[in-house]
């Protein structure tokens, strides 16, 4: 059985939701560089943008797989099949979200690079990206929950205390 990264979906759905089924395979290929096509994160004329219940729910579900596991982490008894599972759990709610949010274009676009945070640090905690510590994944994963809250509207959202 195949499986598809949630980073694979979420640039399935950004190109067939462009319109750009035929583009050139180098739009998909770099997932960091939204370029022009995702704007940067920014507020809805001062206010948070509106979620909806699957946005919410997958987000929560992110927040609980990594925010109890920080103490581990920061302590170094995390092991690999600990990171290698956070980074599945994220990845299935990135799917999950992708799926199933329905949110106002512009505020979608907008989330695309919270998305992108939350994928490539999901890629880094499993072990897909070569680096010399999955934690710096934990970090972005962390970072773009903090973003979620600070641009999108969920409430009792609070931050995610990193234990900096």
């Amino acid at each position: 059985m195949k499986t598809v990264s949630a980073r694979a979906l979420f640039i399935a759905c950004a190109v067939a939701a462009a319109g750009l089924v035929g583009a050139p395979q180098a739009i998909a290929a770099d997932a960091h560089n939204h370029g022009a096509q995702t704007p940067a994160l920014k507020l809805n004329a001062g206010s948070k943008w509106q979620t909806d219940a699957p946005l919410r729910e997958g987000m929560l579900k992110i927040r609980a797989n990594v925010e109890p596991k920080l103490d581990a982490i920061h302590g170094g008894r995390f092991t690999t099949a600990q990171y290698e599972a956070m980074g599945k759990a994220v990845d299935a709610q990135l799917a999950y979200i992708v799926g199933n949010c329905k949110l106002a274009p512009e505020a979608d676009a907008v989330l695309h690079n919270v998305i992108a945070e939350l994928s490539g640090g999901a890629e880094v905690v499993a072990g897909k990206q070569p680096v010399d510590d999955r934690s710096k994944g934990v970090v972005h994963i962390v970072n773009a929950l903090n973003s979620y809250g600070q641009y999108f509207d969920h409430p009792g959202w609070k931050p995610v205390n990193a234990g900096h």
